[in-house]
């Protein structure tokens, strides 16, 4: 099945238009399509988290996706200066709050694009996470579940902490030259970039706020590399695929490379940002995570029921 074509569209705002990319099958759906928000990287655009500029990202695939599961897939751009992300002052955000634009994204995609309310997901990679991590502290009424690809929280105290639980999926690679699984910062990025929660206490902060059980279900992936240089670990807090859930996916050896079998990157710029995995699809793998979980409805177990 051919994947679907994004369009451009606008969004107003307080502080100017807002430029996105919307692929949405033709036709309505009885109760609503689910909604995929993708969130793009620092210095990239909506146009190369969805494949149509170079070097296409794996999250491109959720076109893909989008086709065989009839979703709605919205990639909004950052715009100048980068998102306001968990990281903004509060002087940042009330000049351009993201968030916000992201609340009002949902509200249009539901009254424009048959959306139903209960399907919201959000996925964002690298500074695009850290958006994520912002949205899933101010909107968890919004939203279904989340994820994030290769971002750690702020250390705490940082920034606001989130104080609702949410079902969540971090993917973190050990040998990350940018984001460090373990935490802090490279030496290397002086003054740009913020010191981050490790990805490990990233996914346990989670997992402590909705009350899941410290031993996680653990699953090796197999390896397609057949030099073993990078393998994949999924740790998954939580047994039931619709209920309250928070993984990890652990991807030893591998750098600042979303993990895809179909989308690889060139590789100088392996030789920039270290191996990209190819034992999974950054994608499908959060779309499998997704896929049963429908919005909280009242407060229950932590702050989580299933629709």
């Amino acid at each position: 099945m051919p994947s679907l074509v994004p369009l451009p569209a606008s969004l107003a705002r307080p502080e100017g238009p807002r430029r996105y990319l919307v692929a949405a099958p033709p036709g309505a759906a009885p109760g609503g399509r689910a909604l995929v928000i993708v969130l793009h990287g620092a210095g990239a655009l909506a146009e190369q988290v969805l494949g149509l500029a170079y070097p296409p990202s794996p999250l491109s695939v959720w076109l893909d996706i989008a086709a065989r599961e009839q979703l709605v897939v919205i990639a909004p751009d950052a715009g100048k200066g980068g998102w306001s992300d968990c990281f903004a002052s509060e002087a940042r955000v009330a000049r351009k709050d993201d968030v916000a634009c992201i609340d009002a994204l949902i509200d249009h995609a539901i009254a424009h694009h048959g959306v139903d309310p209960a399907r919201v997901y959000l996925i964002g990679v690298s500074r695009g996470g850290w958006m994520a991590y912002a949205a899933a502290t101010r909107l968890p009424h919004r939203l279904a579940a989340f994820s994030v690809v290769l971002a750690g929280m702020p250390p705490p105290g940082r920034t606001q902490a989130p104080t609702t639980p949410l079902p969540v999926l971090i993917f973190g690679c050990t040998a990350d030259p940018l984001i460090h699984y373990h935490g802090g910062k490279p030496w290397y990025a002086l003054g740009f970039a913020e010191p981050v929660r490790g990805i490990e206490d990233s996914a346990h902060a989670w997992r402590e706020l909705a009350g899941l059980p410290d031993t996680p279900d653990v699953v090796r992936l197999p390896v397609s590399d057949p030099r073993a240089r990078t393998s994949v670990t999924r740790l998954m807090w939580g047994q039931e695929p619709d209920g309250l859930q928070v993984g990890l996916y652990r991807i030893t050896g591998a750098g600042h490379a979303e993990p895809s079998r179909l989308k690889r990157y060139p590789r100088f710029i392996n030789w920039l940002t270290g191996l990209q995995n190819a034992d999974l699809e950054v994608a499908e793998a959060a779309w499998d995570f997704f896929r049963e979980k429908r919005k909280q409805k009242s407060p229950h177990r932590a702050g989580f029921v299933t629709a």
